[in-house]
Protein backbone atom coordinates (compact mmCIF):
# COMPACT_ATOMS: atom_id res chain seq x y z
CA UNK A 1 0.00 0.00 0.00
CA UNK A 2 1.68 3.55 -0.92
CA UNK A 3 1.48 6.40 1.18
CA UNK A 4 -0.96 8.25 -0.86
CA UNK A 5 -3.26 5.10 -0.98
CA UNK A 6 -3.28 4.86 3.32
CA UNK A 7 -3.58 8.60 3.58
CA UNK A 8 -6.64 8.06 1.72
CA UNK A 9 -7.89 4.97 3.85
CA UNK A 10 -7.86 7.15 6.95
CA UNK A 11 -9.41 10.14 5.41
CA UNK A 12 -12.08 7.64 4.52
CA UNK A 13 -12.28 6.41 8.32
CA UNK A 14 -12.67 10.03 9.64
CA UNK A 15 -15.01 10.94 6.94
CA UNK A 16 -17.18 8.45 8.48
CA UNK A 17 -16.61 9.79 11.95
CA UNK A 18 -19.75 12.49 12.92
CA UNK A 19 -17.69 15.89 13.76
CA UNK A 20 -18.99 16.02 17.32
CA UNK A 21 -18.44 12.73 18.51
CA UNK A 22 -14.68 12.99 16.91
CA UNK A 23 -13.24 14.97 20.16
CA UNK A 24 -14.57 12.62 22.49
CA UNK A 25 -12.85 10.01 20.34
CA UNK A 26 -9.66 11.88 20.50
CA UNK A 27 -9.46 12.93 24.46
CA UNK A 28 -9.98 8.63 25.22
CA UNK A 29 -7.44 7.80 22.47
CA UNK A 30 -5.43 10.36 24.74
CA UNK A 31 -4.87 12.26 28.34
CA UNK A 32 -4.93 15.70 26.78
CA UNK A 33 -5.74 17.17 23.52
CA UNK A 34 -5.23 20.38 22.57
CA UNK A 35 -5.44 22.16 19.39
CA UNK A 36 -3.50 25.23 18.76
CA UNK A 37 -3.65 28.20 16.59
CA UNK A 38 -1.21 30.27 14.95
CA UNK A 39 -0.16 32.05 17.97
CA UNK A 40 0.01 29.64 19.62
CA UNK A 41 -3.17 29.77 21.38
CA UNK A 42 -5.28 27.00 22.87
CA UNK A 43 -8.47 26.93 20.86
CA UNK A 44 -9.91 23.57 22.30
CA UNK A 45 -8.98 21.32 25.11
CA UNK A 46 -10.22 17.72 25.75
CA UNK A 47 -9.37 15.65 29.10
CA UNK A 48 -9.87 11.79 29.33
CA UNK A 49 -12.42 11.09 31.83
CA UNK A 50 -11.10 8.03 32.56
CA UNK A 51 -7.42 8.68 33.85
CA UNK A 52 -5.98 10.05 36.92
CA UNK A 53 -7.85 13.64 36.38
CA UNK A 54 -5.75 16.49 36.30
CA UNK A 55 -8.26 18.81 37.76
CA UNK A 56 -9.74 21.27 35.69
CA UNK A 57 -8.06 23.13 33.12
CA UNK A 58 -10.63 25.10 31.20
CA UNK A 59 -9.25 28.26 31.99
CA UNK A 60 -6.79 27.52 29.47
CA UNK A 61 -8.76 28.11 26.65
CA UNK A 62 -7.91 31.23 25.06
CA UNK A 63 -4.86 31.80 26.37
CA UNK A 64 -1.17 31.22 25.03
CA UNK A 65 0.12 27.57 25.81
CA UNK A 66 3.65 28.94 26.75
CA UNK A 67 2.00 30.36 29.55
CA UNK A 68 1.21 26.88 31.12
CA UNK A 69 4.41 25.72 30.20
CA UNK A 70 8.12 25.52 32.14
CA UNK A 71 11.06 27.74 30.39
CA UNK A 72 12.23 24.13 28.62
CA UNK A 73 9.41 23.38 27.34
CA UNK A 74 8.83 26.26 25.89
CA UNK A 75 11.62 26.07 23.77
CA UNK A 76 11.40 22.30 23.23
CA UNK A 77 7.62 22.96 21.09
CA UNK A 78 8.45 26.08 19.64
CA UNK A 79 11.76 23.76 18.06
CA UNK A 80 9.21 21.19 16.87
CA UNK A 81 6.82 23.21 15.27
CA UNK A 82 9.38 25.06 13.29
CA UNK A 83 10.46 21.82 11.81
CA UNK A 84 7.06 21.13 10.97
CA UNK A 85 6.06 24.42 9.67
CA UNK A 86 9.33 23.66 7.51
CA UNK A 87 9.02 20.19 6.25
CA UNK A 88 6.59 17.97 4.89
CA UNK A 89 6.30 15.92 7.81
CA UNK A 90 2.43 15.90 9.12
CA UNK A 91 3.37 14.80 12.77
CA UNK A 92 6.48 15.37 15.16
CA UNK A 93 8.82 13.37 17.15
CA UNK A 94 7.23 12.26 20.94
CA UNK A 95 8.29 15.50 22.92
CA UNK A 96 8.14 15.85 27.00
CA UNK A 97 6.90 19.17 28.58
CA UNK A 98 6.46 19.77 31.53
CA UNK A 99 3.16 21.92 32.50
CA UNK A 100 3.34 24.50 34.98
CA UNK A 101 -0.54 25.18 36.37
CA UNK A 102 -1.59 27.47 39.77
CA UNK A 103 -4.12 24.82 41.01
CA UNK A 104 -2.71 21.51 39.05
CA UNK A 105 1.16 21.76 39.63
CA UNK A 106 3.93 20.77 38.17
CA UNK A 107 3.21 17.66 35.26
CA UNK A 108 5.00 15.70 33.02
CA UNK A 109 3.02 14.99 29.14
CA UNK A 110 4.82 13.27 26.70
CA UNK A 111 3.03 15.00 23.29
CA UNK A 112 3.24 14.22 19.62
CA UNK A 113 2.35 17.56 17.32
CA UNK A 114 0.03 17.00 14.59
CA UNK A 115 -0.91 19.20 11.31
CA UNK A 116 -4.46 19.66 11.14
CA UNK A 117 -4.25 20.79 7.21
CA UNK A 118 -5.46 24.03 8.21
CA UNK A 119 -2.78 26.80 7.98
CA UNK A 120 -1.03 27.48 11.56
CA UNK A 121 -3.08 25.39 13.06
CA UNK A 122 -1.93 21.80 15.08
CA UNK A 123 -3.26 19.49 17.31
CA UNK A 124 -1.04 18.07 20.37
CA UNK A 125 -2.32 14.33 21.81
CA UNK A 126 -0.37 14.13 24.81
CA UNK A 127 -0.19 11.25 27.35
CA UNK A 128 -0.43 11.93 30.87
CA UNK A 129 3.44 10.83 32.52
CA UNK A 130 3.30 11.36 36.23
CA UNK A 131 2.29 7.61 36.70
CA UNK A 132 5.50 7.00 35.16
CA UNK A 133 7.48 9.50 36.61
CA UNK A 134 5.80 8.40 40.48
CA UNK A 135 7.00 4.86 39.23
CA UNK A 136 10.58 6.58 38.54
CA UNK A 137 10.54 8.08 41.73
CA UNK A 138 10.19 5.43 43.85
CA UNK A 139 12.43 3.49 42.03
CA UNK A 140 14.86 6.42 42.56
CA UNK A 141 14.01 5.99 46.29
CA UNK A 142 14.29 2.24 46.48
CA UNK A 143 17.91 2.65 44.71
CA UNK A 144 18.97 5.23 47.29
CA UNK A 145 17.80 2.99 50.14
CA UNK A 146 19.44 0.00 48.80
CA UNK A 147 22.97 1.95 48.37
CA UNK A 148 22.50 3.27 51.99
CA UNK A 149 22.09 -0.26 53.25
CA UNK A 150 24.49 -1.78 51.12
CA UNK A 151 26.64 0.71 52.72
CA UNK A 152 25.69 0.22 56.13
CA UNK A 153 26.90 -3.46 55.23
CA UNK A 154 29.88 -2.95 54.31
CA UNK A 155 31.04 -0.67 57.11
CA UNK A 156 29.72 -3.66 59.78
CA UNK A 157 31.43 -6.02 57.64
CA UNK A 158 34.29 -4.19 57.32
CA UNK A 159 34.72 -3.33 61.51
CA UNK A 160 33.24 -6.89 61.94
CA UNK A 161 36.26 -8.28 60.17
CA UNK A 162 38.53 -5.67 61.51
CA UNK A 163 37.10 -6.80 65.18
CA UNK A 164 38.00 -10.57 64.23
CA UNK A 165 41.38 -9.83 62.88
CA UNK A 166 43.02 -7.58 65.96
CA UNK A 167 41.47 -9.97 68.73
CA UNK A 168 44.37 -12.03 70.24
CA UNK A 169 41.90 -14.01 71.12
CA UNK A 170 40.59 -17.34 69.20
CA UNK A 171 36.94 -16.68 67.92
CA UNK A 172 35.57 -19.44 66.15
CA UNK A 173 31.58 -19.36 64.80
CA UNK A 174 30.31 -22.87 64.49
CA UNK A 175 26.88 -23.83 63.24
CA UNK A 176 24.75 -25.15 66.21
CA UNK A 177 23.03 -27.95 64.60
CA UNK A 178 25.82 -29.21 62.39
CA UNK A 179 28.61 -28.22 64.19
CA UNK A 180 30.51 -26.94 61.13
CA UNK A 181 32.74 -24.25 61.12
CA UNK A 182 30.51 -21.15 59.49
CA UNK A 183 33.95 -18.31 60.14
CA UNK A 184 36.90 -18.17 62.45
CA UNK A 185 39.23 -15.64 62.89
CA UNK A 186 43.40 -15.66 62.38
CA UNK A 187 44.15 -16.41 65.85
CA UNK A 188 41.76 -19.56 65.76
CA UNK A 189 43.54 -20.48 61.71
CA UNK A 190 47.15 -20.37 63.83
CA UNK A 191 46.04 -22.47 67.10
CA UNK A 192 44.33 -25.24 65.44
CA UNK A 193 45.93 -25.59 61.63
CA UNK A 194 49.57 -24.24 62.76
CA UNK A 195 48.90 -22.17 59.19
CA UNK A 196 46.54 -19.64 57.43
CA UNK A 197 44.35 -22.50 56.44
CA UNK A 198 40.91 -21.65 56.66
CA UNK A 199 38.80 -23.58 59.17
CA UNK A 200 35.50 -22.33 57.23
CA UNK A 201 33.77 -25.56 56.16
CA UNK A 202 35.00 -28.24 58.82
CA UNK A 203 34.09 -30.02 61.09
CA UNK A 204 34.71 -28.26 64.76
CA UNK A 205 35.37 -31.56 66.70
CA UNK A 206 38.10 -32.85 63.98
CA UNK A 207 40.76 -30.05 65.51
CA UNK A 208 40.34 -31.49 68.93
CA UNK A 209 42.14 -34.81 69.95
CA UNK A 210 40.30 -37.60 71.19
CA UNK A 211 37.14 -35.93 70.65
CA UNK A 212 34.10 -37.13 69.21
CA UNK A 213 31.16 -34.91 66.85
CA UNK A 214 27.89 -35.55 68.97
CA UNK A 215 29.52 -35.19 72.31
CA UNK A 216 32.21 -32.65 71.72
CA UNK A 217 28.41 -30.76 70.28
CA UNK A 218 26.75 -31.51 73.01
CA UNK A 219 29.38 -30.00 75.67
CA UNK A 220 29.38 -26.57 73.96
CA UNK A 221 25.54 -26.46 73.76
CA UNK A 222 25.56 -27.23 77.47
CA UNK A 223 28.53 -24.25 78.20
CA UNK A 224 26.67 -22.01 76.02
CA UNK A 225 23.15 -22.50 77.96
CA UNK A 226 25.23 -21.85 81.34
CA UNK A 227 23.88 -26.01 82.48
CA UNK A 228 27.83 -25.91 83.19
CA UNK A 229 29.62 -22.78 84.91
CA UNK A 230 32.93 -24.42 83.45
CA UNK A 231 34.78 -24.40 79.86
CA UNK A 232 35.12 -26.94 77.94
CA UNK A 233 38.12 -28.58 78.58
CA UNK A 234 40.07 -30.20 74.86
CA UNK A 235 43.57 -30.74 73.64
CA UNK A 236 44.07 -29.60 70.06
CA UNK A 237 44.82 -32.05 67.82
CA UNK A 238 48.09 -30.66 65.88
CA UNK A 239 50.06 -30.19 69.19
CA UNK A 240 47.92 -31.43 71.84
CA UNK A 241 47.79 -27.96 73.71
CA UNK A 242 45.32 -27.78 76.25
CA UNK A 243 42.38 -24.79 75.61
CA UNK A 244 39.48 -24.23 77.26
CA UNK A 245 36.63 -23.46 74.90
CA UNK A 246 33.99 -20.92 76.47
CA UNK A 247 30.83 -21.26 74.28
CA UNK A 248 27.91 -18.34 73.49
CA UNK A 249 24.46 -19.38 71.31
CA UNK A 250 22.82 -16.59 69.49
CA UNK A 251 20.52 -16.47 66.16
CA UNK A 252 21.44 -14.76 63.13
CA UNK A 253 18.85 -14.73 60.29
CA UNK A 254 16.91 -17.91 61.66
CA UNK A 255 20.18 -19.44 61.93
CA UNK A 256 21.54 -20.77 65.67
CA UNK A 257 25.41 -20.36 65.65
CA UNK A 258 28.05 -20.90 68.56
CA UNK A 259 30.20 -18.43 69.47
CA UNK A 260 33.36 -20.16 71.24
CA UNK A 261 36.20 -18.27 72.72
CA UNK A 262 39.58 -20.44 72.44
CA UNK A 263 41.97 -20.12 75.33
CA UNK A 264 45.36 -21.61 75.89
CA UNK A 265 45.90 -22.57 79.77
CA UNK A 266 48.67 -20.63 80.82
CA UNK A 267 51.86 -22.74 80.22
CA UNK A 268 49.83 -25.27 80.69
CA UNK A 269 52.20 -27.00 82.99
CA UNK A 270 50.51 -29.52 84.93
CA UNK A 271 51.20 -27.77 88.22
CA UNK A 272 48.97 -24.45 87.56
CA UNK A 273 46.40 -27.84 86.13
CA UNK A 274 46.43 -29.50 89.17
CA UNK A 275 46.03 -26.27 91.47
CA UNK A 276 42.79 -25.09 89.11
CA UNK A 277 41.64 -28.75 89.53
CA UNK A 278 41.74 -28.62 92.83
CA UNK A 279 40.09 -25.62 93.35
CA UNK A 280 37.52 -26.38 90.80
CA UNK A 281 36.98 -29.48 93.19
CA UNK A 282 36.66 -27.73 96.69
CA UNK A 283 34.15 -25.35 95.32
CA UNK A 284 31.87 -28.01 94.18
CA UNK A 285 32.83 -30.86 97.11
CA UNK A 286 32.73 -28.35 99.89
CA UNK A 287 30.43 -28.76 102.83
CA UNK A 288 30.59 -24.87 103.42
CA UNK A 289 28.51 -22.67 100.95
CA UNK A 290 30.76 -20.49 98.29
CA UNK A 291 28.76 -17.73 96.75
CA UNK A 292 30.10 -15.40 93.94
CA UNK A 293 28.20 -11.50 93.29
CA UNK A 294 28.42 -8.89 92.00
CA UNK A 295 29.53 -5.36 93.17
CA UNK A 296 26.13 -5.27 94.10
CA UNK A 297 25.37 -8.23 95.91
CA UNK A 298 23.73 -9.97 92.90
CA UNK A 299 24.65 -14.00 92.92
CA UNK A 300 26.68 -14.68 89.76
CA UNK A 301 27.53 -18.35 90.55
CA UNK A 302 26.89 -20.95 93.68
CA UNK A 303 28.00 -24.26 94.46
CA UNK A 304 26.29 -27.35 95.40
CA UNK A 305 26.75 -26.35 99.27
CA UNK A 306 24.85 -22.98 98.91
CA UNK A 307 21.91 -25.33 97.35
CA UNK A 308 22.22 -27.61 100.41
CA UNK A 309 21.95 -24.84 102.66
CA UNK A 310 19.26 -23.59 101.28
CA UNK A 311 16.99 -25.79 100.41
CA UNK A 312 17.11 -25.30 96.50
CA UNK A 313 17.17 -27.76 93.76
CA UNK A 314 19.26 -25.91 91.02
CA UNK A 315 21.49 -23.24 90.57
CA UNK A 316 19.26 -21.15 87.86
CA UNK A 317 17.16 -20.87 90.77
CA UNK A 318 19.82 -18.38 92.24
CA UNK A 319 21.50 -17.19 89.76
CA UNK A 320 20.17 -13.48 89.37
CA UNK A 321 19.08 -13.16 92.64
CA UNK A 322 20.55 -10.91 95.74
CA UNK A 323 22.46 -12.57 98.43
CA UNK A 324 20.32 -10.38 100.99
CA UNK A 325 17.00 -12.35 99.85
CA UNK A 326 18.70 -15.37 101.47
CA UNK A 327 19.97 -13.26 104.69
CA UNK A 328 17.33 -12.66 107.78
CA UNK A 329 18.53 -9.09 108.21
CA UNK A 330 18.12 -8.79 104.49
CA UNK A 331 19.83 -5.60 102.65
CA UNK A 332 21.08 -4.55 106.57
CA UNK A 333 23.59 -7.78 106.29
CA UNK A 334 24.40 -7.02 102.63
CA UNK A 335 25.58 -3.28 103.06
CA UNK A 336 27.79 -4.58 106.31
CA UNK A 337 29.52 -7.32 104.19
CA UNK A 338 29.69 -5.11 101.20
CA UNK A 339 31.44 -2.10 102.37
CA UNK A 340 34.07 -3.56 105.06
CA UNK A 341 35.08 -6.15 102.75
CA UNK A 342 35.45 -3.51 99.86
CA UNK A 343 37.17 -1.15 102.02
CA UNK A 344 39.25 -3.78 103.83
CA UNK A 345 39.41 -6.33 101.11
CA UNK A 346 37.95 -8.96 103.09
CA UNK A 347 36.23 -9.49 106.60
CA UNK A 348 36.80 -12.33 108.55
CA UNK A 349 34.26 -13.75 110.82
CA UNK A 350 30.19 -12.29 110.16
CA UNK A 351 27.56 -14.01 112.47
CA UNK A 352 23.80 -13.66 111.23
CA UNK A 353 20.88 -15.96 110.13
CA UNK A 354 20.38 -17.88 106.96
CA UNK A 355 16.68 -18.08 105.93
CA UNK A 356 15.78 -21.62 103.44
CA UNK A 357 13.74 -21.43 100.56
CA UNK A 358 10.87 -22.88 103.12
CA UNK A 359 11.25 -20.37 105.16
CA UNK A 360 12.98 -21.77 108.33
CA UNK A 361 16.89 -19.65 109.87
CA UNK A 362 20.02 -21.05 110.24
CA UNK A 363 23.25 -19.59 112.30
CA UNK A 364 25.71 -18.93 110.01
CA UNK A 365 29.06 -17.59 109.56
CA UNK A 366 30.26 -15.62 106.64
CA UNK A 367 33.51 -14.31 105.53
CA UNK A 368 33.89 -11.96 102.53
CA UNK A 369 36.64 -11.44 99.97
CA UNK A 370 37.00 -8.76 97.69
CA UNK A 371 37.67 -9.96 93.94
CA UNK A 372 37.86 -6.61 92.12
CA UNK A 373 40.69 -7.88 89.82
CA UNK A 374 38.55 -10.83 88.73
CA UNK A 375 36.25 -10.63 85.52
CA UNK A 376 33.00 -11.24 86.23
CA UNK A 377 32.86 -11.53 90.29
CA UNK A 378 33.27 -8.77 92.98
CA UNK A 379 32.58 -10.35 96.00
CA UNK A 380 33.30 -14.38 97.11
CA UNK A 381 31.30 -15.67 100.23
CA UNK A 382 32.20 -18.26 102.60
CA UNK A 383 29.32 -19.64 104.12
CA UNK A 384 29.39 -21.91 107.40
CA UNK A 385 26.43 -23.50 109.51
CA UNK A 386 27.82 -22.51 112.95
CA UNK A 387 24.68 -24.55 114.37
CA UNK A 388 26.73 -27.68 114.04
CA UNK A 389 29.51 -26.74 115.97
CA UNK A 390 29.59 -27.74 119.69
CA UNK A 391 32.21 -25.24 120.47
CA UNK A 392 32.12 -21.64 121.80
CA UNK A 393 30.96 -19.26 119.10
CA UNK A 394 33.79 -16.75 118.40
CA UNK A 395 31.94 -13.17 118.76
CA UNK A 396 34.70 -11.48 117.30
CA UNK A 397 36.21 -9.66 120.46
CA UNK A 398 38.26 -10.55 123.84
CA UNK A 399 38.86 -8.29 127.00
CA UNK A 400 41.58 -6.37 126.70
CA UNK A 401 44.24 -7.15 129.90
CA UNK A 402 43.61 -4.04 131.64
CA UNK A 403 39.94 -5.07 131.49
CA UNK A 404 40.35 -8.36 132.43
CA UNK A 405 43.15 -7.09 135.70
CA UNK A 406 40.36 -4.41 137.06
CA UNK A 407 37.76 -7.56 137.11
CA UNK A 408 40.08 -9.75 138.77
CA UNK A 409 41.42 -6.92 141.50
CA UNK A 410 36.96 -6.65 142.06
CA UNK A 411 37.88 -10.69 143.70
CA UNK A 412 37.50 -10.29 147.45
CA UNK A 413 36.59 -6.77 147.19
CA UNK A 414 32.87 -6.97 146.16
CA UNK A 415 30.20 -9.13 145.87
CA UNK A 416 30.10 -11.89 142.93
CA UNK A 417 26.94 -10.07 141.88
CA UNK A 418 28.64 -6.70 141.22
CA UNK A 419 31.14 -8.19 139.50
CA UNK A 420 28.92 -9.63 137.29
CA UNK A 421 27.16 -6.50 136.78
CA UNK A 422 29.85 -4.91 136.19
CA UNK A 423 31.35 -7.48 133.58
CA UNK A 424 27.66 -7.25 131.73
CA UNK A 425 28.74 -3.81 131.07
CA UNK A 426 31.71 -4.08 129.78
CA UNK A 427 30.30 -6.60 127.04
CA UNK A 428 27.73 -5.03 126.33
CA UNK A 429 29.33 -1.82 125.57
CA UNK A 430 31.86 -3.44 123.66
CA UNK A 431 28.96 -5.46 121.67
CA UNK A 432 27.30 -1.60 120.94
CA UNK A 433 30.73 -0.43 119.64
CA UNK A 434 31.47 -3.42 117.42
CA UNK A 435 28.03 -2.83 115.68
CA UNK A 436 28.13 0.47 115.55
CA UNK A 437 31.73 0.24 113.88
CA UNK A 438 30.86 -2.18 111.60
CA UNK A 439 28.03 -0.40 110.33
CA UNK A 440 29.72 2.71 109.64
CA UNK A 441 27.94 4.93 112.66
CA UNK A 442 24.34 3.72 111.18
CA UNK A 443 22.44 3.91 114.14
CA UNK A 444 19.02 2.05 112.10
CA UNK A 445 21.37 -0.72 110.91
CA UNK A 446 23.17 -1.09 114.10
CA UNK A 447 19.68 -1.41 116.11
CA UNK A 448 18.68 -4.08 114.00
CA UNK A 449 21.78 -6.23 114.08
CA UNK A 450 21.90 -5.70 118.27
CA UNK A 451 18.00 -6.84 118.03
CA UNK A 452 17.30 -3.35 119.48
CA UNK A 453 14.65 -0.89 119.06
CA UNK A 454 16.37 2.51 118.08
CA UNK A 455 15.63 4.54 121.26
CA UNK A 456 16.68 1.41 123.30
CA UNK A 457 19.67 2.03 121.60
CA UNK A 458 20.35 6.07 121.76
CA UNK A 459 19.88 5.45 125.64
CA UNK A 460 22.39 2.28 125.89
CA UNK A 461 24.70 5.14 123.73
CA UNK A 462 24.14 7.97 126.28
CA UNK A 463 25.09 5.48 128.90
CA UNK A 464 28.50 4.33 127.59
CA UNK A 465 28.99 7.88 126.35
CA UNK A 466 29.12 7.09 123.15
CA UNK A 467 27.34 9.50 121.39
CA UNK A 468 29.01 12.64 120.31
CA UNK A 469 28.27 16.30 121.19
CA UNK A 470 26.14 16.99 117.39
CA UNK A 471 23.84 14.23 118.89
CA UNK A 472 23.63 14.54 122.77
CA UNK A 473 22.64 18.11 121.39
Amino acid sequence: MTKREANFGAVEIVSQISPDMLGSILAHASDIVISLDADLKIRTLFQNPFTDPLGSLDHWTGKNVNEFLCDISVTKLARQIDDLNTSDRSVSRQIELNHVDQDAGEFPVLYTVHKTGRKGMFLMLGRDLRPVAEAQQKLVQAQVALERDYEKYRVSETRYNAAMEATRDALVFVDAQTGRVVDANAAANRLLTGAEAKLTGSDFAQHFHDRRHPEFLESLHKAATRQTDKPVAASTARGRKKVRIRSGLFRAAGNALLLCQIEPKEGNSAASDSVADALGAIYENSPDAIVFTDGRGVIQHANNGFLALCDLGELNTVKGQSLADYLTRGSVDLKVLLENAGNAGKLRVYATKLETAFGSTIPVELSATSLADQPGSTFGFIIRDSSRSDAARDLGFTLSSDAERNIMELVGSTSLKDIVSATTDVVERMCIEAAVNLTRNNRVAAAEMLGLSRQSLYVKLRKYGLLNRDDAS
